[in-house]
């Protein structure tokens, strides 16, 4: 048994006001489209818009710097106002495989609110009969559940909604492209 006093309560919480260990969302889909469509899907601002907008969010705009260290911002709204969106850099793009985000939340005021830093990682794999195996990993979610649990908390099903729509998005891309 240890005789070291311990530290206040107060002082205590203060001291382990680290962020929560919150899990990874991980969300994998098989998708009849090729792996290079799928990848299109995820730099194109025409599907974009399409597909990455959770719930009763609405795709407002989308910029794409399609480079390593390039910007991806996307504006959603609600009946035409601002809620949020995502303020992100690309760190990597392997063309047709891979793609991984510094991805940051960021309020209806882009500028001036808090934005909650993350990484997300898309691997595109091919599946035997010529379509794709998606997987979607999104980490180091902690500092937005410390800060806003409730929003961290709906990720999983954000992604969800958001990947469901994506084959409706392939398919309008594939049809928009062909004569």
């Amino acid at each position: 048994m240890s005789t070291q006093p311990r530290p206040h309560p107060s002082k205590e919480a203060a001291m382990s006001a680290e962020p929560a260990n919150f899990p990874a969302v991980r969300r994998e889909r098989t998708l009849s489209a090729p792996p290079p469509a799928v990848y299109r899907a995820w730099l194109d601002p025409d599907v974009l818009r399409r597909w990455l907008a959770p719930g009763d969010l609405e795709h407002a705009r989308a910029e794409v710097d399609e480079r390593e260290g390039g910007r991806y911002r996307v504006w959603l709204t609600r009946s035409d106002q601002p809620v949020s969106g995502f303020d992100a850099q690309i760190l990597e793009l392997v063309p047709d495989r891979r793609i991984v985000w510094r991805w940051g939340f960021t309020g209806p005021d882009r500028e001036a609110g808090p934005r909650f830093d993350s990484v997300l990682t898309v691997t595109l794999g091919e599946t035997a009969d010529g379509g794709t195996h998606l997987v979607v990993l999104h980490e180091h979610l902690d500092a937005l559940a410390t800060a806003m649990p409730e929003v961290a908390g709906q990720i999983s099903g954000g992604w969800d909604r958001c990947l469901d729509r994506l084959p409706a998005a392939l398919a309008t891309a594939r049809t928009a492209v062909q004569p």
